[in-house]
């Protein structure tokens, strides 16, 4: 699921911050300084073509390396014959935007659109207030009948992208990927256990237990002591060690990788606090280091990424990952490859802890500052307009799989989705990575949990099907408390200020901590203390405030 553009908050908060000086003041009027010279122009809402003369927009958007060029792609056109909305796009190189997105903001010289970027909360609400970003609330009222919608499909994306002064700046891209909803997993290599006799482990007790028999009884059959027991990744999402493993002791809802922070950050009776500070948590990493000191974690668990975890899970000779903590199974094995061994792991349950903490944290679905309309459009409204035909199913579906009726079509009334319900689409051929059909995935789109898994289900094509059952049957069950749930927040420009500098230096430590602790490098009888000082003198308490702040500043709006 395709997430924000900020690579955490040191570079592009403090640049939104510094360059910031550089624009106008908005006027009261919420920014509407151009309705009475485009209105004219759009046809009432939901009609199509948007505007009856051709119109203009030019768009700032974040690339993708997976489009070849967004000016003479089908969809682009599709969508310009659809609306009578000419585009000429200024085009960011995906590993460059965040740079470009400042430039741009910093010069005064705004396109009309800015698309594909994952605009900051804070960058909306820096930008809002100074009037370089237009608010939406108008145009939403006036023109969003797909808006409208999504926010019915969706309840909870309008208040996640409402800014505390009541004013929506984007729209965001909704993406419920149910399995991706419950990133923290484990999964197990079952034939092992059946091999040895073994249940699958529901405690941490019995997970202890599984992984010694692992360790010692040779599952793999070769007479090598070569199997790694348990497996995880440094880098990437929901690849960490602690990201299952510490939900048995305590909530640890991970949020972000590399490059941007991971951040461990819940509500305790509508207080916002971390994990990482408690004695549980300690508990937790005592367990970690009892598993690692025993030789049933495997070192390199703190260093690889998901490409170095492949390469084990997908060793040619033998098959010496017995399990391994990941979001998905094609983290560390080959969909469809020649092995064949992603159909043999199989998840584990969330672990009951020695005090009954058993949970499963979860993710938010709301992909924010997708797409947002500058001062500098003469044409608002049919920019909005633009924006407002992507939250459409057909839109969702020629964005991210192709052309109707040749990579996709709408189901039969017989046909079943992954889900077990009516299906509402049929997925025909796969187009190649890079393509010059779709926009893929980029800018708002609606795919709801029921869309994605109206699916038409292939039994010879059950990646998306194992994905569902496994995440419905042992994570949903055990989901995190929704009032424990922090939603996205908007920051003042002092308070990001502010969380650049303390940010980076407490999330950093903390996952430091956590493989110093673990191997070994570090005593938790002797340097747990010196470690809670570090996060006090790293202003911890400050850090926390700051959330609470904002937290409480966007309570206020409702």
């Amino acid at each position: 699921m395709r997430r924000g553009l900020v690579s955490g908050l040191c570079l592009t908060v403090s640049a939104a911050i510094m360059l910031s000086g550089c624009t106008d003041t908005k006027s009261k009027d919420g920014g509407d300084k151009s309705s009475e010279a485009s209105s004219a122009k759009v046809t009432p809402a939901g009609q199509f073509p948007i505007t009856n003369e051709k119109t203009t927009l030019k768009v700032l958007v974040k690339s993708p390396p997976f489009v070849e060029n967004f000016a003479t792609n089908e969809l682009t056109k599709y969508l310009e014959e659809k609306t009578n909305v000419h585009i000429e796009w200024e085009v960011a190189d995906e590993k460059a935007a965040a740079e470009k997105l400042n430039l741009v903001l910093g010069s005064g010289d705004y396109p009309d659109v800015i698309m594909g970027f994952g605009v900051s909360n804070t960058q909306q609400l820096i930008y809002g207030n100074q009037g370089v970003f237009l608010p939406l609330n108008k145009l939403i009222e006036q023109y969003g009948t797909e808006t409208k919608k999504m926010f019915e499909a969706a309840p909870y994306a309008k208040d996640m992208i409402t800014a505390p002064d009541g004013n929506i700046y984007a729209l965001p891209q909704i993406n419920e990927c149910f399995h991706c909803t419950y990133s923290q997993k484990a999964w197990i290599y079952k034939p092992w256990l059946d091999k040895l006799g073994l249940k699958m482990p529901t405690t941490t007790d019995e997970f202890y237990e599984v992984l010694k028999a692992f360790k010692t009884r040779d599952p793999n059959g070769n007479n090598k002591a070569d199997e790694i027991p348990l497996v995880g990744a440094a880098v990437g999402p929901a690849v960490g060690i602690d990201q299952f493993l510490m939900n048995a002791f305590t909530l640890n809802p991970v949020e972000g990788s590399a490059p941007q922070p991971e951040k461990r950050l819940y509500l305790n009776n509508g207080k916002v606090t971390v994990p990482f500070n408690k004695p549980e948590w300690k508990e937790g990493l005592q367990y970690l280091r009892k598993l690692y000191a025993e030789g049933l974690i495997s070192p390199q668990s703190f260093t690889q990424d998901r490409n170095q975890a492949r390469q084990m899970g997908e060793n040619p000779d033998n098959v010496i990952a017995g399990v391994v903590v990941a979001q998905h199974n094609g983290v560390f094995t080959e969909f469809y490859g020649k092995s064949g061994r992603w159909l043999d792991y199989v998840t584990v349950p969330p672990l009951k802890g020695p005090k009954g903490v058993q949970v499963t944290p979860y993710r938010a679905s709301v992909g924010g500052g997708q797409y947002l309309i500058t001062k500098a459009s003469k044409y608002p409204e049919a920019a909005f307009r633009l924006a407002d035909l992507m939250y459409t199913q057909e839109w969702a579906l020629r964005m991210e799989i192709g052309r109707p009726d040749k990579e996709w079509k709408w189901a039969d009334k017989s046909e079943v989705g992954i889900n077990g319900k009516p299906a509402i689409w049929k997925r025909l051929a796969n187009l190649p990575p890079v393509q010059n059909v779709t926009w893929s995935q980029t800018g708002p789109s609606l795919r709801t949990n029921d869309f994605r898994l109206g699916l038409v289900a292939d039994p010879n094509n059950p990646q998306e099907i194992i994905l569902y059952n496994e995440t419905k049957k042992n994570y949903e069950p055990y989901k995190q408390d929704p009032a424990t749930f922090l939603p996205q927040l908007f920051f003042t420009n002092d308070q990001a200020a502010e969380l650049a500098d303390l940010e980076k230096t407490i999330t950093d430590h903390v996952k430091e901590m956590i493989a110093r602790f673990v191997t070994g490098d570090a005593n938790l009888d002797k340097d747990w203390d010196s470690y809670l000082k570090n996060l006090d003198n790293m202003n911890l308490k400050r850090y926390l405030e700051i959330y609470q702040a904002a937290y409480d500043a966007k309570n206020k709006k409702k």
